[in-house]
């Protein structure tokens, strides 16, 4: 089969491999899309994956064309989309529900061979059907959401919150759809991409800037959600959060980055500083989300790419050109 493969950090080729094989309880997928997200980008630039070389893709659905000898439930030609995450079960976190921190962790199109390939093995436990109206080629966004849903799990809820989203890519984009079905009475948003700010403008939220200084918040905000993973966006944000609020790190920093933080401001005004990491059981209610519609796909994905255009698709990600990418294998 065919399959885009990371051979060294920064190098990526289209490659024949081999067509993976059920275990008992895995079934074989052929994948309808394939997202590209900054996880992406780390695992390209060296970091994350374990080992190389690694067949990317970690945001996928698609088509069961194979199942072990021990599957139940599933068959084949049953539309599915993919949990990523590969949990030890054994561990001291996994032993108390806290799988996205497990010690052995992995993850398929991490540590293992993913999604953006003409086929991909998961385990039958990582699966979810799809309904019939919810088409493959859109239910990769899955994924990304359920990383979204994880992070209002950790955030507080009550009605009438205000929040500043750092970041209006795809994430940014999630958490303000999902900001606003968790009792906001605000959602702003800050980029330097004048597209994606008309996006969220598009999607509904009260303001877009490019400079929270544009906007008129003199309490701060209850809750600000970082998703740039940039260093000044971090540092700004974290001077914004309103007395007794909370500050979410949910985008992905490269390893070096540092911000410093005033201890004295954190005790006096009772802020809390957080992070979200990945999917924590909230891949089948993501799952439910999207296919109750609470993201239109027609917005939320600007380019789709075949399998040939992987390295093109990366590219672009990087530039910060669009929303979600896809790879159609």
């Amino acid at each position: 089969m065919k399959a885009a493969v990371v051979v060294t950090p920064g190098k990526i080729e289209i490659q024949d491999v081999p067509d993976p094989t059920p275990g008992p309880t895995d079934v074989v997928v052929k994948p309808a899309a394939v997202g590209i997200c900054g996880t992406d980008l780390h695992i390209m630039d060296g970091e994350f994956a374990p080992s190389f070389p690694i067949v990317p893709g970690h945001e996928f659905a698609g088509e069961i064309v194979a199942v072990g000898s021990a599957v139940t439930g599933y068959a084949v030609g049953d539309q599915v989309a993919v949990d990523p995450s590969l949990y030890c079960g054994y561990c001291y976190y996994c032993k108390r529900a806290r799988g996205n921190q497990c010690e052995n962790w992995g993850a398929i199109g991490v540590t293992v061979s993913g999604g953006a390939a003409e086929f991909v093995s998961a385990p039958m436990a990582n699966l979810f059907a799809l309904p019939s109206h919810l088409a493959a080629k859109d239910a990769a966004l899955i994924e990304p959401l359920s990383c979204a849903v994880r992070g209002f799990d950790v955030l507080p809820r009550a009605m009438a919150t205000s929040y500043l989203i750092y970041g209006s890519g795809t994430m940014g984009l999630m958490m303000l759809e999902l900001a606003k079905r968790a009792g906001a009475e605000s959602v702003s948003m800050v980029d330097l991409n004048p597209a994606r700010l008309e996006t969220a403008r598009t999607l509904g939220c009260s303001a877009a800037t490019t400079s929270a200084d544009e906007l008129d918040a003199p309490r701060g905000w209850d809750v600000i959600i970082d998703c740039t993973g940039v260093e000044a966006a971090i540092k700004d944000g974290l001077s914004r959060v309103g007395r007794g609020g909370t500050f979410l790190q949910f985008g992905v920093a490269s390893y070096d980055a540092r911000v410093a933080i005033e201890p004295y401001e954190i005790y006096r005004r009772e802020i809390t500083i957080t992070g979200s990491m990945a999917v924590l059981h909230s891949f089948d209610r993501a799952g439910q989300l999207l296919a109750a519609g609470v993201l239109d796909p027609s917005i939320f994905v600007s380019h789709r790419f075949p399998l040939s255009g992987y390295a093109e698709a990366l590219d672009q990600f990087r530039a910060g050109v669009g929303r979600k990418i896809l790879i159609e294998p």
